[in-house]
């Protein structure tokens, strides 16, 4: 495994970890009326790495499953980040 495997894998796992602390973050938030993560904030972390966790947390904790906007956009997200992983190892 090369160091920029390695950097990927960190990077992966960092922001799948954010994501789920601000999805869940949310979700306490949502149930206490406090300050609110916006939506725009939570669909860029999953863009950016987080979207297999963010969709995985939000089905277990039953957040924003309502929500075509996650429930449609996360998985295209999901599909999307496998092919760029597949070419990134294959090319």
């Amino acid at each position: 495994m090369s160091k920029a495997d390695s950097l990927v894998i960190i990077y992966l796992c960092t922001i799948s970890v954010v994501t789920v602390v601000f999805t869940v973050y949310d979700k306490l938030a949502a149930k206490l009326d406090m300050w609110r993560i916006p939506e725009n904030y939570l669909m860029s972390l999953g863009f950016f790495g987080g979207a297999l966790a963010e969709y995985i947390v939000m089905r277990l904790i039953r957040h924003k499953t309502q929500h075509k906007k996650f429930m449609l956009g996360l998985p295209f997200m999901i599909i999307l980040h496998l092919v760029v992983l597949i070419v990134y190892l294959f090319l």
